[in-house]
């Protein structure tokens, strides 16, 4: 029934038996004498009966629990078979052949392995030689009938995961955030039901998920966590924009469940209302369209065709990418292109800032009804009129902060002949008789460019001084005209220093607790809280710049929790977050 093993030099002259067992599934394994102990207690019987032919059981153990035979990753498998490479092992001893494999392909892998270490195979319960040519014949009917066997039954699975999916019934896996799992069904977890809600509606003012990434993370939230079978927590990370991503196209949150594109009503109530999920789906659907179309990339860069030197030379967008991070620019094209001398008189402006001076200012412009009445209503002559118009303003004054980036270029394209760039200021020329068009819907994207006469442009000058920085130019504004002293701040900021107070003030009432213990009340990770609570000891005037909205572009919540560490020295603080 075995063939005799090769012996190594100065072996047991018994031949050395090993025992493998397997078990599909983790049901039962708890039970004191489970499926795995039978199968050994029978492979044990049969050695014992091959005793007068020298078979002894090695002590060790080969159980697999709990895994599928479709795999070869398997520990305890993977244990054997490198047992059996350093030949320590002559037979293999298991009940039946498809707890070894049930694959054809994978057991070829495994005789091949027997072969080359001279090892024989045993099933206690079916009789064959593996050294005859028959023996292997019958051992491959028996494997054929045993992966048979292994895709009908996973056809039943997959035919009952389907009809069930039809009922509206959840089949487990991962819980999503917003639900915990009772009885095999999902219910509400209120707590994560409303961070789910605040996530799908933040989405819908944000637009963007990049940007409600970035809230979320600096608000500290975190996806779900899940303890395994075998205790091992999963998930509180952050999240990413492929998970945010599929929370808001997830359609269990409406109530739910799919099975291979088709939606049935679930069995769980939802978490969202059907008028926030089409809201969601139709921002995705529209962010979609435009990253197809490449509108999102075009607009990106608010001042394309639109930004110039003193000298009446165009400024065209440009990147860098360092580190994994994207910096944009507006650059002269003599940098790119001209000849050598020529370069040192070139401009290369960060995008962010120059874009940031020109929005900032038509903001305020917008603000200026006295002046928006004697340029672009000049022609509008019934007071009637004139308030109507001046109403479309105000409503476009107050949603500025909202607007899509695509949709505040396509009104600088409207507005804007051109701004130019010189030394010691900016000029924005205004094309007065474009200003009454700015909310019409449809109405022209672009006339042709080019200066426009005298009478028809109003100038929007912005005192500001550029100074080189190494090879890019950078804008000096003056404090009084730098930004709108009515900007809104950034209320991911300015929620982040209210937090930091809030933490401060709980670790301040229970000096005993650790951080940890503070955390956990606080619902947020350790790393997560004291982070925030540093945020207490920023420098004075990092603080008035978020609180005021003056902070550079590039101070975002993001980054200022990110900050690994946090300069005790205020000067440092400054340079650090670029707050001059």
């Amino acid at each position: 029934m075995y063939k005799q093993p090769v012996r190594q030099p100065g072996a047991s002259s018994g031949t050395r038996c090993a025992i493998y067992t397997r078990k599909s599934h983790e049901e039962g394994l708890e039970q004191e004498f489970n499926s795995l102990d039978a199968q050994r207690e029978a492979c044990e019987a049969y050695i014992t009966s091959q005793r007068h032919e020298g078979w002894e059981i090695l002590p060790g153990y080969y159980d697999d629990g709990g895994i599928s035979g479709a795999t070869m990753d398997r520990p305890a498998l993977q244990r054997l078979l490198a047992d059996i490479a350093a030949g320590r092992i002559d037979v293999v001893v298991v009940y039946k052949v498809d707890r070894l494999t049930r694959a054809l392909a994978d057991f070829a892998r495994i005789v091949d392995i027997f072969d080359a270490a001279k090892v024989s195979f045993v099933s206690v319960t079916q009789a064959f030689n593996t050294t005859t040519s028959m023996g292997r014949l019958t051992l491959n009917v028996l494997l054929s009938f045993a992966q048979f066997e292994r895709e009908v039954t996973a056809e039943r699975i997959r035919d009952k995961i389907a009809a069930s999916k039809k009922k509206g019934m959840w089949m487990g896996g991962n819980l999503p955030l917003g639900y915990d799992s009772e009885d095999r069904k999902l219910v509400i977890n209120n707590t994560e039901a409303e961070t789910v809600r605040h996530i799908f509606r933040r989405y819908v003012e944000l637009g963007s998920v990049a940007r409600l990434r970035d809230e979320l993370e600096a608000e500290g939230i975190v996806s779900k966590i899940r303890i395994s079978a075998k205790g091992l927590k999963k998930g509180g990370a952050p999240f990413t924009r492929g998970a945010l991503y599929h929370l808001l196209k997830n359609e269990i949150y409406r109530g739910k469940i799919t099975h291979k594109g088709t939606s049935y009503p679930g069995e769980h109530l939802p978490v969202v209302d059907q008028n926030l999920w089409n809201e969601v789906q139709a921002q995705l659907t529209e962010n979609r369209v435009e990253r197809r179309s490449g509108n999102r990339i075009k607009s990106s860069n608010l001042l394309t065709g639109l930004l110039f030197d003193g000298a009446g030379h165009r400024l065209t967008p440009s990147h860098s990418n360092k580190k994994g991070q994207r910096y944009r620019y507006y650059v002269s094209r003599t940098l790119i292109s001209g000849p050598r001398e020529a370069r040192d008189r070139g401009r290369r402006l960060p995008a962010r800032g120059i874009e940031t001076l020109v929005t900032d200012r038509l903001y305020r412009y917008f603000g200026d009804e006295a002046a928006i009445l004697g340029t672009g209503a000049a022609d509008i002559r019934d007071l009637a009129s004139q308030q109507q118009f001046l109403g479309k303003i105000r409503h476009l004054r107050e949603s500025w902060s909202k607007l899509e980036l695509a949709k505040i270029r396509q009104i600088l394209l409207l507005l804007i002949d051109r701004v130019e760039v010189f030394e010691d200021h900016v000029d924005i020329r205004i094309d007065r008789n474009a200003l009454p068009m700015v909310d019409r819907e449809g109405g022209p994207i672009r006339k042709e460019k080019g200066v426009g006469k005298a009478a028809d442009i109003e100038i929007l000058h912005i005192p500001a001084k550029l100074k080189r920085t190494g090879m890019e130019m950078r804008m000096l504004v003056d404090g009084a005209t730098a930004r709108d002293s009515a900007q809104k701040p950034d209320r991911s900021l300015v929620r982040l220093l209210a937090q930091a107070k809030m933490f401060q003030e709980r670790a301040l009432q229970n000096e005993t607790c650790t951080i940890g213990q503070l955390a956990k009340e606080a619902g947020v990770s350790d790393s997560y809280f004291t982070r925030i609570l540093r945020l207490n000891y920023l420098a004075p005037d990092i603080v008035r710049a978020i609180l005021t909205g003056a902070q550079p572009p590039e101070l975002t919540a993001r980054k200022l929790v990110s900050a690994s560490r946090l300069p005790l020295l205020w000067q440092d603080q400054l340079r650090l977050f670029s707050v001059i």
